[in-house]
């Protein structure tokens, strides 16, 4: 008998490094691997850095993985040939959209192409009314022309989206059936199969997009579990979900759309983790990558969540972390604008290959990176514990030939930090100021292999005075992704009246999705007892449009109609007001969507924080340029790990880790909580105090 395994694994494929988390289950203790996320030789880049674990596959008990593979396709529309069946007069709908203009104000904006061409969008003879009821039966006949036409042109993926399928879903089953007879080989996604929502554009293009990116989603997923399989592992590989669960490979590879956020998502559960633990209940997540910059919050202790989002200007139905994301990362390209004549930087970025200047593998163009090594707030002797070398002068030469060889070097350099920094900051005000929330209220926790370069600097731009740097924050979305629950959503659009009369009907509806949702969840061999159950609903006020999804407590349902009848209107309103400012208690009400959530809980890492016994003394002085105070000479630098518990550094110093370097600038202090967290303080004087 072989023995216990003790180890669970976490892999974060980013789009400039694969991050490894390996955690010991017995002592809590972690090991921390990065490896090169070249596109190219994605698979064979994610063994290289799986074998120099100091654990085999085979010892895993758990292996859980994140990647930005269907994000990418999405993005850089590079995924397969794909057709679209839909109802007759409905082939538009990808082109006509929604009638607001996302940006008003730009005479120059273009909607995204729809990816699939109109001659591929073949119309089918159906109709099915919003109540479920047949309008007009479906011509079977039909279908198996549309799809010899589909055949004939050599279509890779096939999305079926049909009027109100959300209500019945039959006219899609079955030509979803048909399809996958006749296009063996073919990937199909069915609208009813991902999405049981209303809003016919919204679920054309989440469909679409699930089908567009299937096929190299799938390979990918089919690959890696074949890969480390053949190393050993014999366990399902888990994949981390948008909404913040996970799911098995298998579901996966027929779902792609429900991955495309699976990488930030990770960071923002781990976020939710230390939440917990430390007692903060509002916190600003911010993840600094090589080409993003993404946002989310924990507000009064709960992650922030929405329905659907929006990826390269095209949406994607379905339950999601809230994450606001920006071109801003360490690998984002400076440059000038040729119309203005300004300096910018992002979203565009040089990605791992060919990388910033400063790596030395051929990227000639300055990027935010580069500008860090200028100003001395990287070590090119020191990057990523010395594993790998930086070069200044191909950092300097990158930012003085592309962006003004009579400049000053170090104006240049500052100058793309002080964009990159602000474009960091009004990622926040996105998340906070237009929501009515202050994020004087908020703690940072900055993560990512950049965070800890960024987190002061842009705290102090918002007023924030507390920021948290995790341990081994680089591969922190890695972490947060051994904390994930598996977890199944269920959805139902139907309409109702918030009064005496539905409220059974309601309380029918949400057991029904109570069981759908149980039901994935023990088919992946949990079991009944051990399931956990969320409700909520779309909810708006009688004659609006639009909803707010509001959370609806479990014995609301069991105490009666009449509880759910006093309790949901209160609490929508409340929402409402918090966020437009208004709401009256006591309008009529309505649910557009109902919404279960069934989680299956699985045994969270300890955290445990590593100290040294006696003071930290620097290991280290570098010359490193600050905002406030220009050029500062015999800036000490400490090693993170040779912190006692008791230290309080004050800045300007740099705190190291192999992974992470974090700046502390003038004005800020910094110590290790009991978790080992880094808690960046700073120190209003009275002036700032008052005007606050």
């Amino acid at each position: 008998m072989s023995a216990p395994a003790h180890h669970r694994l976490a892999v974060d494929v980013g789009g400039t490094f694969i991050d490894y988390i390996l955690l010991d289950e017995r002592d809590g203790s972690v090991v921390i691997d990065k490896q090169p996320a070249t596109a190219s030789a994605l698979a064979d880049e994610f063994v290289r850095g799986l074998q120099r674990l100091p654990v085999a596959p085979s010892e895993l008990s758990m292996f859980i993985h994140g990647t930005t593979v269907a994000l990418n396709t999405l993005v850089q529309e590079r995924g397969a040939k794909t057709a679209l069946l839909t109802t007759a007069g409905f082939r538009d709908v990808l082109e006509l959209g929604r009638a607001g203009r996302p940006a008003i104000y730009d005479l120059r904006y273009q909607p995204a192409e729809p990816l699939v061409p109109r001659y591929l969008r073949r119309e089918v003879t159906e109709r099915t009314a919003p109540d479920g009821s047949v309008l007009i039966p479906l011509d079977l006949d039909a279908v198996r022309t549309e799809v010899e036409f589909l055949a004939a042109h050599g279509v890779e993926a096939v999305a079926i989206c049909f009027l109100h399928s959300y209500a019945n879903p039959a006219h899609e089953a079955a030509v979803a059936e048909l399809v996958r007879t006749m296009l063996p080989g073919v990937s199909v996604s069915a609208s009813s199969e991902l999405v049981r929502e209303w809003r016919e554009y919204e679920r054309t293009a989440t469909t679409v997009a699930n089908a567009y990116t299937q096929p190299l989603f799938s390979r990918y997923a089919a690959t890696i579990d074949a890969r480390v399989s053949e190393l050993g592992y014999e366990h399902g590989i888990a994949f981390m979900r948008s909404n913040g669960g996970v799911m098995t490979i298998a579901a996966a590879g027929g779902r792609p759309v429900e991955t495309l956020g699976s990488g930030p998502a990770g960071g923002v559960i781990g976020a939710h983790a230390l939440s917990q633990r430390t007692g903060i209940r509002n916190i600003v997540c911010a993840d600094v990558g090589g080409t993003t910059y993404d946002v989310a919050l924990i507000q009064d202790g709960e992650i922030v969540e929405r329905s659907h989002t929006d990826i390269a200007g095209r949406p994607v139905m379905g339950s999601v972390i809230d994450i606001v994301s920006v071109g801003a990362g360490g690998g984002s390209i400076a440059s000038i604008d040729p119309t203005s004549g300004s300096l910018r930087v992002g979203p565009e970025s040089v990605g791992a290959s060919p990388g910033p200047a400063a790596f030395g593998l051929g990227g000639e163009l300055p990027t935010v990176t580069d500008a860090q090594v200028v100003l001395g707030l990287l070590d090119p002797d020191r990057f990523l514990g010395g594993r790998m070398k930086l070069d200044r002068e191909r950092a300097e030469t990158a930012l003085s030939k592309h962006l003004g060889e009579h400049r000053d070097l170090t104006h240049l350099a500052g100058g793309v930090m002080a964009i990159a920094q602000a474009n960091m900051a009004n990622a926040i005000r996105i998340m906070t100021t237009q929501r009515g929330l202050d994020p004087r209220g908020f703690a940072m926790l900055s993560f990512g292999g950049g965070g800890g370069l960024f987190a002061a600097g842009v705290a102090e731009e918002l007023g924030i005075t507390s920021v948290l740097v995790p341990q081994a924050a680089a591969g922190f979305s890695a972490w947060g992704m051994l904390t994930a629950d598996y977890r199944e959503d269920a959805t139902l659009t139907r309409v109702y009246d918030v009064d005496a009369t539905s409220a059974p009907d309601l309380r029918d509806a949400f057991a029904g999705l109570a069981e759908q949702a149980r039901a994935s969840l023990v088919a992946y061999g949990f079991a009944p007892d051990a399931l956990q159950t969320a409700f909520s609903a779309d909810v708006r006020f009688r004659g609006q449009d639009h909803t707010i999804t509001t959370p609806v407590e479990p014995s609301w349902l069991d105490g009666g109609a009449a509880d759910l009848v006093a309790h949901l209107p209160g609490a929508f309103a409340a929402r409402h007001r918090q966020r437009y400012g208004h709401g009256e208690d006591g309008a009529a009400v309505q649910v557009v969507t109902l919404r279960c959530r069934a989680i299956a809980p699985v045994t969270s890492p300890r955290t445990v924080g590593v100290f040294a016994d006696t003071p930290a003394q620097p290991v280290a002085h570098r010359r490193i340029w600050f905002p406030a105070t220009g050029w500062v000479e015999q800036v000490p630098v400490y090693e993170r790990e040779q912190m006692s518990a008791d230290d309080v550094l004050a800045g300007p110093c740099v705190l190291d880790e192999w992974t992470t370097t974090v700046i502390v600038p003038p004005g800020w202090t910094a110590a290790l909580d009991e978790h080992g967290t880094a808690v960046l303080t700073h120190k209003q004087d009275d002036d700032e105090k008052a005007g606050a």
